[in-house]
């Protein structure tokens, strides 16, 4: 009999089914994330010292840049002209007319390209318009 001896056991850790779990968490919030792409456009918002009236959640969104490129929704209009850009909004505005149109400029865009967007969606038939603009500092440290 051997006193103070040991047993030397050889312990193993299945990490198998931790593998599993951490697969299925990747997965889980893998396909549970919603991939917003709102634009490609880049556009820095105007300044204005007015607060935010309305809701803007399930509003149809127009961006113009600087260069006067337009993006209507997540789709980037492609070519110059009125007709374009009208066919981009009926096809991503659908036919709710009356629900809120935001339109998003870029502060150095001329004001013709802001002009030809609110044309055009006041042709297709959108009357509910905004136009975005960031806070001022003194609107923010009221």
């Amino acid at each position: 009999m051997r006193i103070g001896a040991r047993r030397e056991d050889d312990f193993e850790i299945n990490v198998i089914s931790l593998i599993d779990v951490l697969l299925t968490l990747l997965m889980f919030f893998v396909l549970s994330t919603t991939f917003v792409e709102h634009s490609r456009l880049k556009v820095n918002l105007p300044k204005a010292d007015a607060e935010a009236r309305e809701s803007t959640d399930n509003a149809l969104t127009v961006v113009v840049d600087r260069d006067g490129h337009y993006s209507v929704g997540s789709d980037e209009v492609m070519g110059e002209g009125i007709e374009l850009l009208k066919s981009a909004i009926e096809r991503v505005g659908g036919d709710n007319h009356d629900r809120l149109v935001v339109i998003r400029a870029d502060a150095l865009t001329p004001h013709q390209n802001v002009v030809r967007a609110m044309d055009a969606l006041g042709q297709v038939g959108f009357t509910r318009l905004s136009i975005a603009t960031t806070p001022t500092e003194a609107a923010g440290a009221k």
